[in-house]
């Protein structure tokens, strides 16, 4: 398998989850930026799984007969890319918002651009596999859902397919880790800028609300939040209960089989997902002010991006779906 973009910090995940999979041994890790550097030079962390291997040039035709190729590149780079690469591998799995969307006129609006090719739209399955299972097995083109995406719809969706809360008026206010504006520097991502700090931005625009209404099925007010940490998102979600049902009952039941979601009565940490595949989720509904309040933890570069994309290349492949992928989190 093959992933290009794979210098940036989702990218240098993708190798470090890869390293320890049993069924996908890494042949080709393009970089743009980096292209000729050891893999080792760019992250020491990497150098006994990857010694002597260096970032190849992003050049479709390298991936020739791959079985499988992750995109983790920035958004607009994978709609130029995939008509020519989805003929030469057999799957393709982007971690970019290219392909997400299934309604092409929601993108001059969110990303301010015209959708280059969206007749493609349809043709990829959503990634988040404890929502849209039946769709990632052996589909061939797969867009797996960002970081905060994947933490709204975890807490949310159950309760609006079961008919627990109201569509609309939800509010869903979530912090990141720094990590999740990636490795490009900017000054507003600084050290000195982000420690001790903690600031919301997006208001009322942030590009994902489309994506988590999309998942969902709820109107969504998002709004997110730059935490001084590095990786971790921590999804605070609030909706009107239709009825008296216990929120916590329904995320039980609904994922009472799934391995990599945790529903317990624990307030959740971003500390106790890192480094895992997990989420980790709770529910209460307050009779004094009426509403339902639902929170969700993960690593948003595993659970929300290169451990999803990874454990949707294992249904399309049709491999064990929890294949390469750690349960256990990083602690302290």
């Amino acid at each position: 398998m093959g992933i290009y973009g794979a210098s940036g910090y989702v990218g240098a995940e993708l190798l470090r989850l890869c390293a320890g999979h049993p069924g996908l041994d890494v042949a080709l890790a393009a970089a743009d930026s980096q292209a000729g550097a050891p893999v080792a030079g760019v992250y020491p962390s990497l150098a006994a799984a990857y010694a002597g291997v260096v970032f190849a040039d992003p050049d479709p035709a390298a991936a020739d007969g791959l079985d499988l190729v992750f995109l983790a590149l920035p958004h607009g780079a994978s709609q130029s890319l995939v008509p020519d690469l989805r003929k030469r591998v057999g799957h393709i799995v982007d971690l970019a918002a290219d392909f997400r969307l299934k309604d092409p006129t929601l993108y001059p609006t969110w990303y301010q651009d015209e959708h280059s090719h969206p007749e493609l739209l349809d043709e990829f399955a959503f990634g988040i596999p404890e929502l849209f299972r039946d769709d990632l097995r052996g589909a061939p083109l797969v867009a797996a859902a960002g970081c905060y995406v994947t933490a709204a719809a975890l807490a949310l969706a159950p309760l609006v397919r079961a008919r627990a809360v109201e569509p609309t008026g939800v509010v869903v206010d979530a912090a990141s880790g720094v990590s999740g504006a990636g490795r490009q520097p900017r000054p507003n991502l600084h050290f000195a800028a982000v420690d001790e700090d903690f600031v919301a931005y997006g208001l009322l625009d942030h590009r994902h609300t489309p994506e988590i209404e999309q998942a969902t099925g709820a109107q969504v007010l998002f709004t997110p939040h730059l935490a001084p940490m590095n990786r971790g998102i921590l999804a605070t979600c609030y909706a009107r209960p239709t009825d008296g049902r216990d929120p916590l009952a329904v995320l039980h039941d609904a994922y009472r089989n799934e391995p990599f979601v945790v529903v317990s009565d624990r307030s959740p940490s971003t500390k106790s997902t890192l480094g895992s595949n997990c989420a980790h989720l709770t529910a209460r509904r307050d009779p004094r002010t009426g509403w339902v309040v639902v929170l969700s933890a993960l690593d948003n570069l595993v659970k929300g991006a290169a451990g999803q994309a990874v454990q949707c290349a294992n249904l399309a492949l049709g491999l064990d779906e929890t294949a390469g992928l750690p349960l256990a989190a990083v602690y302290p």
